[in-house]
């Protein structure tokens, strides 16, 4: 793809960050975890619906790292919320537990740097 600018459009990407240790260290079934990931990666589109990259986003369907625990997914939304990056921390209930957030769509360029640190879920 051409880079940004170069009169290609850039490619967009939603992040959604699971945290591994509900499978390794809680037991979660793998199914739970995959709800988790799909009820914050609906949550994300939702409250950012009439953004234009979500809107773009959603009209190129087929053209989405995991967190190692609490802490880090946490302090993965703290990082984001101070870079401006609008994202949903799913929050399961009735249990109050963080388990993993999705970005808004955004172009892979903007939001890459603070996400590669997080390995692909396996």
């Amino acid at each position: 793809m051409a880079a940004p600018g170069a009169g290609a459009p850039t490619r967009l990407v939603q992040y959604v960050v699971v945290r591994s240790d509900l499978i390794h260290k809680l037991s979660w079934p793998l199914g739970a975890v995959i709800t988790q990931a799909c009820h914050a990666a609906t949550a994300a589109i939702h409250l950012h619906y009439g953004d234009p990259d979500t809107q773009r986003y959603l009209e190129e369907l087929d053209s989405m790292h995991k967190a190692p625990d609490e802490a880090a997914l946490s302090g993965l939304s703290d990082a984001l919320t101070q870079a401006g990056v609008s994202h949903k921390l799913w929050i399961e209930q009735p249990e109050n537990i963080p388990t993993c957030l999705a970005l808004k769509p955004y172009p892979k360029e903007t939001v890459q740097p603070l996400m590669k640190k997080f390995k692909l879920f396996k």
